[in-house]
């Protein structure tokens, strides 16, 4: 038998990978070598492992320079319409692979690499991952630039370059301990300072009415430096742009006072102006109306806003008018996607500007506005609705507290006229809650200051207009759309999983990464043995590599011929972990009852980040720990079952597991996952679902068919009668003996740790029984390695849905009023 390829030849033979021309390899050691020498100022003999992948970033990046100023100039000639996709995250993982695929070098660096005498897997592990996110949020935001570069429209992210992204989150004695993120301690080759664009942005003050206008003095200034990050398209020679801003102390901050002797105070309190882009709000789904946390919002928005209409002035029109004066064209050239409510400021801010630097009246002004801005609404939960103290705001920002105050008023006549007494009605479309503490309702602005409002799956987007917005639907119902989110199939499916990507191209050819509805042409080969076992083998290799880190990481030997079963997601109470320790308790229970029975081997992975003050969820990791303590030192249950947590889950990680996974576990109460993303990432690597009817498993049911997913628990409208009736949680636990046997044994102490009071929320007890017939389902087909692999294929062939380039080009024709385009630009090195 011939000797199994090495991963280098391996790699070598995907195509989707890209040529390895000789002068291509040949002319990337020449700059790899370059790179080392003068830009490291290291010789071969001293240098370290991350000297080589600095080395092999700065040789990569240079293949983006030209097609990047190439494509900012085709920009200013063409003057098309710009969008702006403003969001406080942007969870990017890392960029070395992801940029190697998206310009089809990765054959012919892998092989420059490997003639070098390096190992490429290890150079890419040197690079830190770009956490600037919690979690879905953050992460769509990401899959959003690749899209829209790939689609060819001329956008922007701008957000906060964050000096601490999220935690490292490491788990000491089975409890979670954060430790601060240092990505940038060896520098970041990927950005570029831009000092030349460097923005004021102002704060606290007060305002002043004079007869020529409104003036915002006294302020405090801090200055918002930018960095950009290049983001190339697939293979369209496009590449856009990130802006993340950074806080500087202007020069002149507080030193007027240091005559009096306070001149070092003086400079170190620049620190204190600089916090602004210190650290990211480690949060999801949940609000804490911290007053840094408001500054940071206003920071973003005021120097956004400045750059996009200095950018907008600048244009080229239509190449006569050097520089643009009239404003209200504005919504023709410039769109603005606010990502949740935290950009919600943009919308007094452009007011701002309008009336009180340009002098235009406010029914001009607010017209440009809510043309020009859109809101996405990422959730329903109540404690995650961003709602600013108005004592704080008044502080803070004076002049937007007058400009949304005014907003209100015109927004509250305008209701008035049209259903007059109605007072109750008022109080509720209200910017301003009265009730306590005078609060302003920043969905509710975003929803008055846009032109749409849209949800993220179509379950979502019904509950908005049902429920949370219902009154605003009622008289604006033009407004509210869906755009069901997706995933960038270049990251989750080329690039994190190479072989299944190949395997596909090999049936149907390669152009499904720029079109993935493509991939239902897989289902002629639904029964086509061949390709069953290619898929099936590729899966299993995945388990393999995946086995292997593990046992490097976590020293835990796993069995890889037992299902995967994963459950990868930050912790929360709504996203149901508990429930999944629920049934890894009764498997336990029922293995040790009946040893000798063939049971379906598992192990069970669970991972994912507890916000640092949310002591519920900490606990939840503690539970699990503790279970996997007893479960995985018992010598009865053998490796039939495993539980492992897995710690610090993030972008990179994600890329590692999905690909290995067998099962997918999406099990939110119904109606409060708003979409979800991991759920589709699964799916398009080969794993099977079991969910609930929430968010976008709704969608995929819809796409593969309901036979193909594992569905159960109760709808929203069962939750909905069930919150009618009241919910009892003791009345399942009475009657249900192996859920009292597992309840009793948490606390119990059964696993070192008493808690029960939290099991009760979110209706975990309520979905107990149909989740456990449902995963006995998922048991008995696993043990038929065809149908399952059967099964799996028609849900890769059903992702096509699922991809952001579709999500994009919605947004682009139904919200921006732009067209995509999968063109090529001409390559630098063409001629034009």
């Amino acid at each position: 038998m011939s000797k199994p390829l090495t991963d280098q030849e391996k790699r070598k033979q995907i195509s989707v990978r890209g040529l390895a021309g000789v002068e291509n390899v040949a002319d990337l050691k020449i700059n790899f070598n370059r790179h080392l020498h003068f830009t490291l100022v290291k010789d071969r003999n001293v240098a370290t492992k991350r000297d080589y992948y600095f080395a092999l970033a700065h040789t990569v990046r240079d293949h983006l320079v030209g097609r990047w100023i190439r494509t900012q100039q085709h920009y200013y000639e063409k003057d098309p319409k710009r969008v702006y996709y403003l969001s406080l995250e942007f969870y990017m993982g890392r960029t070395l692979q992801n940029t190697m695929v998206n310009l089809a070098l990765e054959n012919a660096c892998d092989e420059a690499i490997y003639q070098l005498g390096l190992d490429m897997e290890e150079l890419q592990d040197m690079e830190e991952d770009a956490g600037l996110g919690n979690g879905g949020l953050g992460r769509l935001a990401a899959c959003f630039l690749d899209s829209m570069a790939t689609l060819g429209l001329a956008a922007y992210g701008y957000g906060i370059r964050y000096e601490f992204g999220i935690f490292n989150q490491k788990v000491v004695n089975g409890w979670q301990v954060e430790e601060a993120d240092d990505w940038l301690r060896y520098g970041n080759p990927w950005e570029k300072a831009r000092p030349e664009y460097m923005r004021p942005v102002h704060f606290y003050g007060r305002v002043e009415h004079n007869p020529d206008g409104v003036k915002w003095v006294d302020t405090q200034v801090i200055l918002a430096l930018p960095y950009d990050t290049p983001v190339p398209g697939y293979r369209n020679n496009i590449v856009n742009t990130m802006r993340l801003w950074s806080a500087k102390a202007p020069c002149e901050f507080h030193l007027k006072d240091f005559n009096v002797g306070g001149y070092i105070q003086a400079v170190l309190d620049k620190n204190l102006a600089e916090n602004i882009s210190r650290v990211l709000y480690p949060n999801d789904n949940f609000f804490e109306g911290k007053e840094l946390r408001l500054k940071q919002e206003y920071f973003v928005v005021a120097a956004t806003l400045q750059d996009i209409i200095r950018r907008f002035k600048a244009s080229k029109f239509g190449s006569t008018e050097v520089v643009r004066m009239d404003l209200t064209t504005l919504p023709d050239k410039v769109a603005i996607q606010l990502n949740d409510t935290h950009p919600a400021l943009a919308i007094p801010e452009l007011m701002r500007i309008l009336m009180d630097d340009e002098k235009l009246s406010w029914d001009t002004a607010w017209d440009i506005t809510v043309r020009t801005c859109a809101y996405t609404n990422h959730t329903v939960l109540p404690e995650a609705l961003e709602r600013w103290p108005v004592d704080l705001f008044q502080n803070l920002l004076p002049r937007h507290l007058e400009i949304t105050y005014e907003i209100n008023q015109r927004h509250l006549e305008r209701i008035s006229a049209l259903y007059p007494g109605d007072h109750d009605r008022l109080r509720r479309m209200s910017l301003i809650e009265e009730c306590g503490q005078k609060k302003i309702n920043m969905a509710h602005l975003c929803i008055v200051g846009s032109h749409a409002v849209n949800g993220v799956a179509q379950i979502h987007s019904d509950i908005i207009k049902d429920t949370v917005f219902k009154d605003f639907y009622d008289v604006d119902p033009q407004k509210f759309q869906n755009k069901t989110n997706g995933i960038t199939p270049r990251r989750w499916l080329v690039m994190c999983n190479p072989g299944l990507a190949e395997v596909i191209a090999e049936r149907i050819g390669e152009d499904y990464i720029r079109d993935l509805s493509q991939l239902k042409s897989l289902l002629k080969f639904v029964d086509d043995d061949a390709f069953i076992r290619d898929i099936a083998k590729v899966k299993q290799e995945n388990k393999m590599k995946f086995a292997v880190l593990l046992e490097e990481q976590c020293k835990v030997k796993i069995n890889p011929n037992s299902m995967f079963d994963v459950h990868v997601k930050r912790i929360h109470e709504y996203k149901r972990q508990l429930l999944n320790c629920l049934h890894i308790i009764t498997l336990y229970n029922r293995i040790k009852k009946e040893p000798n029975k063939a049971w379906t081997p598992r192990t069970i992975m669970i991972g994912g980040k507890a916000a640092p003050g949310y002591h519920t969820a900490k606990m939840i990791i503690k539970l699990i720990t503790a279970i996997g303590e007893v479960v995985n030192n018992d010598s009865v249950v053998g490796d039939r079952l495993k539980v492992i947590f897995l710690e610090n889950y993030r972008v990179t990680l994600a890329e590692k597991v999905i690909p290995a996974a067998d099962l997918s576990e999406q099990i939110s109460t119904a109606g409060t996952e708003a979409s979800g993303t991991g759920n589709m990432k699964f799916m398009l690597n080969g794993a099977l679902t079991i969910g609930t009817m929430d968010g976008a498993n709704v969608e995929m049911a819809e796409e593969v068919g309901e036979e193909n997913l594992f569905i159960f628990g109760m709808r929203v409208k069962d939750v909905e009668a069930l919150d009618k009736k009241g919910y009892d949680a003791m009345e399942y636990y009475n009657r249900i003996p192996e859920l009292k046997q597992v309840i009793d044994q948490i606390s119990g102490g059964f696993f070192k740790k008493q808690q029960q009071q939290q099991i009760l929320v979110f209706k975990v007890f309520a979905d107990y029984e149909d989740y456990i017939k449902c995963q006995e389902k998922v048991s008995a087909l696993y043990k038929n390695t065809k149908e399952w692999t059967k099964m799996v294929i028609h849900n890769i062939a059903g992702c096509g849905k699922f991809s952001s380039d579709r999500t994009i080009a919605q947004y682009a024709r139904e919200i921006w009023g732009m067209e995509p385009s999968l063109e090529k630009i001409a390559a630098p090195d063409d001629p034009r």
